[in-house]
């Protein structure tokens, strides 16, 4: 009989049996820390905040009458270079330039933490995935939400109305991309995608606000929203990616329960603790996968 080397079959089948259970099993642990019941009293909801979203929504409903059909006119007859920057730059605005890129962090910190793993590494990690899980919820969310509701409500898109001057133009219940435009997806996402990466990092949210405002000025310069249809789609991002933020709060995950304040990273000195710990864990697992005994028959 021939010589044959089963170790490395063995050894990566081990390996990937490995991530095959840890994997499910981090997503499930994450996803029961997350739905679990609350854990601390949130101060209340403020009547400045309250007293806000009623002027947004009767700022939506006013941009109806006022600026929707000189809005969209204008965005009809901008200069092609103009429009074709816009075209450039609204794709920007698109919920899966945040959500794939978190999915994939999460995905890899679900596959990285082992039970073999010291507690303060698995700690680290642990604080990891709740930031990027907080982030993909916030926006996330927000974005499903109006995904449905926006076929629900059936508005036209200013591009589907043949004169660019009928604002009102409903088809409730149709579910077709041209009746989709209220609210604006891509506002909901930057608006979301401001508020929630802002309360992980606040100095970044200058820079956040400036990318939310140009991606929804974009929408209507693309003829493919009324400005209310944007303002109402900032509106719903603003409040769910808040509301997110203080349901992972009252489950004492990432946020203070007194003040909504984001707990601090782990110290670098831990991330790199933790960081040599799992590349010395893959390096043993690489070793455990390497060529076996030679089976003689």
């Amino acid at each position: 009989m021939t010589a044959g080397h089963a170790g490395p079959a063995l050894g990566w089948s081990k390996f990937g049996r490995a991530l095959v259970e840890d994997v499910p099993r981090n997503f499930a642990r994450g996803l029961l820390a997350v739905v679990r019941p609350p854990r601390a009293k949130l101060p209340p909801i403020t009547a400045s905040a309250i007293a806000a979203i009623v002027v947004a929504l009767v700022v939506t409903v006013a941009l109806m009458f006022v600026l929707d059909v000189p809005a969209t006119d204008r965005a009809h007859h901008l200069p092609p270079w103009v429009t074709a920057a816009y075209d450039q730059i609204t794709d920007f605005g698109l919920s899966g330039w945040f959500l794939y890129p978190l999915g994939f962090i999460l995905l890899c910190l679900a596959a990285m933490s082992s039970p073999t793993l010291s507690r303060p590494t698995q700690a680290v990690l642990a604080m990891l995935a709740v930031r990027f899980g907080f982030l993909f919820l916030a926006i996330g969310v927000p974005g499903l939400f109006v995904t449905i509701v926006k076929r629900l409500i059936g508005r036209a898109r200013p591009y589907h109305i043949g004169n660019f001057d009928d604002p009102f133009a409903y088809r409730p219940f149709i579910w077709r991309p041209e009746y989709a435009s209220m609210p604006s997806g891509h506002a909901t996402t930057a608006a979301a995608a401001a508020i929630a990466i802002g309360a992980v990092w606040p100095g970044a949210r200058g820079v956040l606000w400036f990318y939310a405002l140009v991606i929804m000025l974009s929408r209507v310069a693309v003829v493919a929203h009324h400005p209310s249809d944007v303002v109402a789609g900032a509106l719903v991002g603003v409040v769910g990616a808040a509301l997110v933020r203080r349901w992972f709060a009252a489950r004492r995950l990432l946020f203070s329960a007194v003040d909504l304040r984001a707990f601090p990273w782990p110290a670098f000195r831990r991330l790199k603790a933790a960081a040599g710990e799992i590349a010395a864990s893959c390096r043993d697992r690489g070793a455990a996968s390497g060529p076996g005994t030679t089976a003689v028959g």
